[in-house]
């Protein structure tokens, strides 16, 4: 009877050992879950960010002001632009 009382002990002991240490492994699991969903947050602020910047960057206003002052384009004269037409206006072939 007392080696069965022992190995019953013995049992409980591993069992217990088990559950502490899935436990343990759960709450880490946890905790590194949470560090990654704080990454996503902080990436998705940081990616808004750079659509705004993008957004910025690439308005009509600040190409023309690039290419007025660092290219020196201009727009053409009126005299000088051409419009171009296709040839079957008026009912043609």
């Amino acid at each position: 009877m007392v080696r069965f009382n022992i190995l019953l002990l013995l049992v409980i002991l591993f069992c217990a050992l088990g559950g502490v240490t899935s436990q343990h492994k759960a709450r880490k699991l946890f905790q590194a879950m949470d560090a990654e969903q704080e990454r996503a947050r902080q990436l998705d602020v940081e990616f808004g960010q750079l659509q705004l910047e993008l957004s910025t960057w690439a308005t009509s206003t600040r190409i023309e002001k690039i290419a007025r002052e660092k290219l020196k384009m201009r727009a053409p004269e009126a005299a000088r632009i051409i419009t171009a037409t296709s040839g079957t206006q008026g009912g043609g072939r």
